[in-house]
């Protein structure tokens, strides 16, 4: 589809409400970490809201017919990613893979998919006063220019979907995609990363899927585009759900994509229970990853103090600050800290011990990785945005607007709920309330300082 094509759904395609929005709170000021300065503190000064724009309204318009009934489900979920589009105030954004949710039946929790004609998509917007206007969308799609859909892609290793009310199987889609961080490259495509395989998805400026990359011997087949293995093999212990959820764009070309949270190594438990985590780097010119840091979360209840459950800490948004410089974003879902790390030269633990999966003990299962000789990068606390009035909860996406400036995002999970009191006795959503809303921040010092 050509942008041409994409301009003109959203112009006819969709509902006037598309391009609506609403009001959203004030500025505010809050305090800074304790390592901070007492007298220069980050402060928010500036919040926008997202209107309100029915789901189905907004995915027919793109691809028409995807979307046969959106369960009163409003559009949402761009906040998985936010990646600045050139002119001030505008951003790139993503979807995620839709509305989803957990239901119990019989015991046993079961994911549900209340939309499952859902075509994850890339969503440019403005930032103007206290709105979020929706400027252009592209959906991402296969070869043939069919929907990639959010749907898990393989039994026995992704979560089985099942409708609305986790009553009645959904069948897997290969193609489907769980699209979390993105960026857009100097030639106007953009690369995501997927939670699924985990994988980096190259995609065209129309949204056409150009290369997914999955881990060696992952195995991904029947897929409308092409699937190359060329990430580590250890990747396919990522815990379900929780793949690569973080994307940078270094000055370079070269991309670093974070692992949300630690692999399952050598088991679920191990993995539940450890705060080490991976990033990687890959080369676009290479096709190949090239380095693999050691990544270590501080402790949860450091993170957000109201939390004493360390599955609970994840890497959402990582972003370049430099030419081997980022700023990596350790959140749970109600607080978030943001710390500066240097990029070592050399490949890190790519291929070493710690990159084998029967490796015992596991790189997750270390206390203190760098007793143990990890090379653990070095961190810096920038602001910890729990203690800093105004930032919403479940921020995603983090982007640099200025020498000292941010944006964030939050992801307001289409207003979506866990349980079956997720929707009505007419299988209509009971909206959570939460709306996507971009945060601007003023940090008390310089990114690069």
């Amino acid at each position: 589809m050509s942008p041409h094509v994409v301009r003109r759904a959203l112009a006819f395609g969709l509902p006037l409400a598309l391009l609506a929005t609403v009001c959203a709170a004030g500025t505010a000021t809050g305090a800074q970490d304790r390592h901070a300065r007492p007298e220069r503190t980050a402060r928010v000064t500036g919040s926008a809201v997202l209107g309100d724009v029915a789901l189905a309204g907004f995915s027919n318009g793109l691809l028409p017919g995807t979307v046969a009934d959106d369960r009163g489900v409003l559009l949402g979920g761009i906040g998985s990613d936010i990646y600045p589009a050139g002119r001030k105030g505008e951003f790139w954004t993503v979807t995620d893979r839709g509305p989803n949710g957990q239901i119990k039946i019989d015991g046993k929790k079961r994911r549900t998919f209340p939309v499952p004609g859902f075509d994850p998509a890339i969503v440019k917007v403005r930032v103007s006063g206290k709105h979020v206007q929706v400027l252009r969308a592209i959906p991402l799609t296969t070869r043939s220019g069919a929907a990639v859909t959010g749907l898990p892609n393989q039994p026995g290793r992704d979560e089985a979907p099942h409708t609305y009310d986790a009553r009645t199987p959904l069948g897997y889609d290969p193609n489907g995609l769980d699209t979390e961080g993105i960026v857009r490259a100097a030639d106007g495509t953009f690369w995501l990363v997927d939670e699924y395989g985990p994988s980096l998805v190259h995609v065209s400026a129309e949204g056409r899927v150009l290369t997914r990359y999955v881990p060696q011997g992952l195995g991904l087949t029947g897929a409308g585009y092409p699937v190359v293995e060329a990430l580590p093999r250890v990747l396919q212990h990522r815990k379900i759900n929780r793949g690569f959820e973080g994307l940078a764009l270094l000055p370079g070309g070269d991309l670093v994509l974070a692992v949300q949270s630690p692999l399952s190594l050598p088991d679920q438990d191990a993995g539940e229970s450890s705060r080490n985590v991976r990033l990687l780097r890959f080369s676009t010119k290479r096709h190949a990853v090239t380095a693999e840091y050691a990544y270590r979360f501080d402790a949860v209840d450091v993170v957000d103090p109201g939390e004493d459950d360390t599955s609970e800490l994840k890497i959402s948004s990582v972003v370049a600050i430099g030419r081997d410089r980022l700023l990596v974003e350790e959140r749970t879902d109600k607080a978030a800290r943001l710390h500066r790390v240097t990029l070592p030269h050399g490949p890190g633990i790519l291929g070493s011990a710690w990159d084998d999966p029967s490796a015992s003990p596991s790189y997750e299962e270390l206390t203190d990785p760098a007793a143990a000789g990890v090379p653990v990068l070095r961190k810096s606390l920038v602001v910890d945005l729990g203690k800093v009035a105004g930032v919403p909860g479940k921020i995603e996406g983090v982007a640099v607007t200025g020498r000292d400036t941010l944006a964030l995002i939050n992801d307001n999970d289409f207003g979506m709920t866990d349980g079956a009191e997720a929707f009505d006795a007419n299988g209509r959503l009971v909206d959570s309330g939460i709306k996507t809303s971009v945060t601007l921040l003023k940090l008390p010092r310089p990114l690069r300082g």
